[in-house]
């Protein structure tokens, strides 16, 4: 998963802050938005754990920061309802001319009714998916309506939302009573996913049940058990994105990745040097991997390193060696643990005597057993995990035949 930072000017000139979450592999078959709740901002943890689950579905996920929260550029006060949802159109626009046009939108509490607005606008959103949203926009005056009174005396004044102080004037609170959410809903007519928690202290369950009468079909609602408003719990914003990401399949063709041929060959490797660094596609005839360069290395660390491949199929080869051959002696092995390193070692470090001290490539394998196996049968597992093809291929004298095709 890569995360692209991106500088979105909105329609009256503000500098909005993003980032473009993408797929392991950098190619989405989709793009999505995110918009984040009220007061908060993209960085907060649910947002970041939302969109990133929803890349291993293949989407590209736009987050962004509304005006005036996080680090986008303008007033707080200037982040009313309305012009969140100019936010998200100029999101969308921006996306549409430079990537391509986000066809799904994803809103937590009060972005979840500014994208259920944003959609009804927008033909190229094809799904929506609100989590925690409220039925009426103006749900979130309670937040701060022992003060609307001095805002309509005094103009400007700040409050203090969640903890943390923020300054208001009238057009804002006033804004909050123009959308009429439920008639929204009722003519969106495209596919829509509610999640709620009962357990919601800042917007209430019932407020998922008002959306979901009003919505046609197709209409979904998924409980959010013991989940609070903000999903500080990881895990719980881990299974929203997850849910998400599952439902979206059902109204979004499902897209085959290119393969490349392997030329009769067991696998090809493919590296686009020009737009793809050192991130490199690996395919079989049924399965594509993704090899990368750390990060340190001058990579992107989109996959594992070669290194850390040639350990995973050590690793592989010796657990699958070791169940075959406890199944066939019928011992009671339940589970196995390979870990495995390589290094270069000299020769001194490692007392070994060669004619001329020189480096040594070194792996180190270090096994794990569970199940009732006793001293006499783990050692003669240590013997076979030695004997794995993988292991004796890389023990072994090995011929190279390179040819250029």
């Amino acid at each position: 998963m890569k995360s692209t930072k991106l500088k979105i000017k909105n329609r009256k000139g503000i500098i909005l802050n993003a980032h473009l979450e993408l797929p392991a592999n950098q190619k989405p078959n989709y793009y999505a938005i995110f918009a984040h709740c009220f007061t908060c901002s993209s960085s907060l943890s649910a947002v970041r754990n939302i969109s990133r689950a929803l890349t291993q579905d293949g989407f590209a996920v736009v987050r962004f920061d509304f005006t005036g929260l996080g680090r986008s550029e303008g007033e707080f006060a200037d982040s009313h309802f309305s012009a969140n949802v100019e936010d998200l159109l100029d999101v969308h626009a921006y996306m549409t001319a430079e990537y391509e046009a986000p066809s799904l939108l994803v809103g937590h509490s009060l972005g979840g009714a500014a994208v259920l607005v944003a959609a009804s606008e927008i033909e190229a959103v094809k799904a929506v998916a609100t989590v925690g949203a409220p039925a009426s926009v103006s749900h979130v005056k309670h937040l701060f309506s022992h003060q609307v009174e001095a805002v309509e005396a005094k103009g400007n004044i700040k409050v203090n939302i969640g903890g943390r102080p923020f300054v208001i004037n009238e057009d804002f609170v006033k804004e909050f009573d123009k959308i009429e959410l439920p008639l929204v809903v009722k003519d969106l007519r495209k596919p829509l996913l509610i999640l709620h928690s009962p357990f919601d202290k800042i917007v209430g369950i019932e407020n998922a049940e008002q959306l979901y009468k009003n919505a046609h079909h197709p209409k979904s609602f998924v409980t959010l058990d013991n989940a609070d408003h903000l999903l500080s719990k990881e895990n719980d914003s881990q299974y929203v994105g997850e849910v998400i990401g599952t439902w979206a399949k059902r109204y979004f063709p499902k897209v085959e990745n290119e393969m490349f041929s392997t030329e009769g060959e067991q696998l090809v490797g493919h590296l686009n040097i020009v737009e793809d660094n050192f991130t490199t596609s690996i395919q079989t005839k049924n399965h594509t991997l993704i090899a990368d360069e750390p990060a340190s290395a001058g990579g992107s660390d989109f996959g594992p390193s070669p290194y850390e491949y040639l350990n995973a199929a050590l690793a592989a080869c010796t657990v699958m060696t070791l169940k075959m051959y406890a199944e066939r002696k019928q011992w009671d092995l339940q589970e196995v643990f390979v870990y495995i390193s390589h290094s270069r070692q000299h020769s001194d470090d490692l007392n070994i005597q060669v004619d001329k001290p020189k480096y040594l490539d070194h792996i180190s394998k270090k096994l794990k057993f569970i199940g009732d196996i006793n001293e006499e049968q783990s050692q003669r597992l240590k013997e076979i995990a030695s004997r794995c093809p993988v292991h004796k291929t890389i023990a072994s004298e090995v011929i190279f035949e390179t040819k250029v095709i």
